[in-house]
């Protein structure tokens, strides 16, 4: 029995470069603590102010302890600068292990440091667009609209993006004035066609359906102005033009409306102008042949 202990305490060794650390060690940690005796002695012996020995030995022991942590650290650079590399190694593959949820969390960060939404604004960002319906620190769930950038009805599909994206895409925010929003729509019409007409008649049917709450809209716009110090331009409805191609004419409609009924409201405006009116080149040459 007390053979099989003994081979088993021979077992245990350590390299001659261990021992040599750890009784160097020893023998450091010794003579600081024999130096600070020795020292904190002979300044209780010789200085007389209390407040320059209390002073003193402080400052003894500060700088003895400096010396022994530098001591130590002399002697123990190898091992610390391999348990250094380890501690590298680790924390890096830690990090390229976590990127995607480290980018969820400083997306999430930034998205509510900046303010660019909140629950119930429609958004979008890259090819994701909807109105926002929940947000986590690593994720942000939205109703989808579309089909498309133009169309405004919910698909009634639900899209989780992680956060990270809005470290590096930026996000177009179509609910920034909340209550009443300045919505815009494209209609494309040829050269040829009777885009004089249908200006005037888009022009007509959109204030006539913004009447009800046009002054209300203005005042909200107003009042949001003041409040985030922008300018925000008027509100009264307007039909523009825009030439994107030499053979093509769009007219571009732009109306106030409460956020929720855009496109009820857009589709009212198209199917009053279109309903009993027909702008296109066949239809002049037949008046004109008349």
């Amino acid at each position: 029995m007390m053979s099989a202990i003994q081979d088993f305490l021979n077992s245990i060794t350590l390299p001659d470069s261990g021992f040599r650390m750890i009784a160097a060690s020893i023998l450091l940690i010794i003579i600081v603590f024999i130096s600070r005796a020795l020292l904190a002695r002979f300044i209780r012996r010789t200085v007389l102010s209390s407040d320059l020995r209390r002073r003193w030995l402080v400052q003894t022991r500060n700088g003895l302890l400096l010396v022994m942590l530098l001591g130590l650290t002399l002697i123990w650079a190898q091992e610390l600068r391999t348990l250094a590399l380890s501690i590298v190694a680790i924390a890096v593959a830690f990090v390229v292990a976590t990127k995607e949820l480290i980018l969820c969390v400083i997306g999430s960060i930034i998205k509510s440091g900046a303010r660019a939404f909140t629950i119930g604004d429609r958004i979008q960002v890259k090819d994701f667009r909807g109105d926002v319906i929940d947000q986590s620190l690593l994720a942000t769930t939205i109703l989808e609209v579309g089909p498309g950038k133009l169309a405004h009805s919910r698909t009634g599909r639900m899209t989780v993006i992680p956060n990270s994206i809005f470290v590096s895409e930026p996000v177009i925010n179509e609910s920034f004035t909340h209550d009443y929003v300045l919505h815009v729509f494209t209609v494309p019409f040829k050269r040829e066609d009777d885009w004089r007409s249908a200006r005037l008649k888009f022009q007509d049917v959109a204030a006539r359906n913004c009447q009800d709450y046009l002054e209300q809209a203005r005042k909200y716009m107003a009042r949001q102005s003041d409040i985030r110090g922008v300018d925000v331009p008027s509100v009264d409805p307007r039909v523009t033009l825009q030439v994107p191609t030499a053979g093509e004419i769009h007219l571009i409609v732009r109306f106030p409306v409460r956020a929720d009924k855009r496109n009820f409201i857009e589709q009212q405006i198209l199917a009053d102008v279109f309903l009993d009116h027909d702008f296109s080149a066949k239809k002049i040459a037949e008046k004109a042949s008349e």
